[in-house]
């Protein structure tokens, strides 16, 4: 058995690719190997997206968007992309899901909490998917 490993990509990486790495991380309890990765990652996290994830008590307050690396890619089992377009490479033989979500970039608290909740839905169906195939 190997571990699994997810990869969530983005442009910026700073916050739906970031929310879904932490709430996967906390869902897995260190069964699958996580990645988080902008293809042009931005200076710093949304702040509403750090408040959205306080208060469920997931802290990232000292995450910083990070750039993509080949390795990255080349170790993910699963590339989850949100919001990639064309700037995002492409990895031939790689399983990927596109994640179609609202970019919390310039959201009200509200309405990234929205954007959350439907994150953590996902999230939920992708751990249960690769712990149940890894055991």
């Amino acid at each position: 058995m190997t571990t699994p490993s997810v990869l969530f990509l983005c442009v910026h990486n700073a916050g739906r690719s970031q929310m879904a790495a932490a709430l996967l991380e906390r869902e897995a309890k260190g069964a699958i190997t996580i990645y988080s990765a902008g293809s042009a990652p931005g200076e710093t996290l949304n702040p509403a997206v750090v408040e959205v994830l306080n208060e469920i008590d997931i802290d990232i307050s000292s995450q910083r968007p990070q750039k993509l690396t080949d390795q990255m890619a080349l170790d993910a089992d699963v590339i989850v992309t949100m919001g990639c377009g064309d700037a995002c490479p492409v990895y031939p033989g790689k399983r990927y899901l596109d994640w179609e979500l609202t970019d919390p970039a310039g959201r009200s608290v509200e309405e990234v909490r929205v954007i959350r909740d439907e994150i953590q839905t996902r999230v939920s169906d992708l751990a249960r998917e690769l712990l149940a195939a890894n055991s």
